[in-house]
């Protein structure tokens, strides 16, 4: 998320324009990808926090939306097919999705539905259009709605942090007598202890 972040930010300062989307995504970002996964490699490196066989790579969410999103137009490539090894091989170099299920039957061993039991999942959605919708959804509600990974973002003059205007409480269990802390709430909690 960092490194996106960073793609962002050089945007929002015009260093990158509109016309460099692909080469950001498939030479900038790809480039990225292969340092991370040899560091990943060399030092054997363990995710921070990670879903295991529950999500999807224990690293890596945006190179398959970017992949899926790739995907999405191609009619000779249906989704049933990337658990397929031979596959996978054949267009590795040419598709950001079948690249980081490479990087995964290199790094986990094991029969594939059973060390990622999500994306083998994901393989019978119909669509790639389905599955890039469905991983959206999924990065908002596992990345970006989690506030143990939020609170080390870096907000700044680039990226503001809004507080909610909404004045609707959250939904609390009964049993609670006052209302969740918002995230601004949270934060300023974090940066003063």
């Amino acid at each position: 998320m960092s490194f996106c972040m960073f793609l962002c930010g050089l945007y929002k300062v015009d260093i990158l324009k509109q016309s460099d989307s692909k080469a950001t995504v498939n030479v900038l970002f790809l480039r990225y990808l292969e340092i991370v996964r040899r560091c990943q490699l060399r030092y054997q490196m363990e995710p921070a926090g990670s879903h295991g066989a529950w999500s999807l790579d224990d690293y890596q969410f945006v190179p398959f939306i970017w992949g899926s999103a790739q995907l999405i137009e191609n009619p000779d490539l249906n989704p049933n097919l990337f658990v397929d090894e031979k596959c996978v091989q054949q267009f590795k170099s040419k598709y950001m999705f079948l690249g980081c299920i490479d990087f995964i039957m290199q790094v986990k061993k094991g029969l594939f539905h059973e060390h990622s039991n999500q994306l083998w999942n994901i393989s019978g959605v119909q669509s790639w259009n389905k599955i890039n919708e469905g991983l959206i959804k999924m990065y908002k509600k596992e990345v970006l709605g989690k506030f143990p990974i939020i609170q080390h973002v870096p907000f700044g003059n680039l990226f503001k942090f809004k507080q909610c205007t909404n004045k609707k409480p959250f939904a609390t269990p009964l049993a609670m007598k006052t209302p969740a802390l918002s995230l601004l709430e949270k934060l300023k909690k974090t940066n003063q202890s």
